[in-house]
């Protein structure tokens, strides 16, 4: 199984994996890796901006919709979580 490394990320989008990541009960580190897993978006024709068409995707796979059903294999420290979460913040 390969491996990569990415630099320079930006501190909102590693906030964020790290929230969404406390929320599902995973590492971080999974968090980004079922991300990467996601289809990426196909380039698609520039179209006439209009301001009242939402830029929104909303689709989402049959995979997606029944992970958010999954319960973790055990139980959450939230306590433990929200602490962690608010150090890091903190530091920040």
């Amino acid at each position: 199984m390969g491996a990569i490394t990415v630099r320079k990320i930006d501190d909102d989008l590693i906030r964020e994996l790290r929230v969404s990541a406390a929320q599902r009960g995973v590492s971080m580190e999974q968090e980004a890796r079922d991300r990467l897993r996601q289809p990426l978006p196909r380039a698609q024709p520039a179209a006439t901006e209009d301001s009242a068409t939402p830029k929104w995707n909303l689709k989402a796979t049959k995979e997606q919709i029944l992970a958010l059903g999954i319960k973790p294999g055990q139980p959450i420290d939230h306590k433990a979580e929200s602490d962690a979460l608010y150090d890091y913040l903190d530091r920040e």
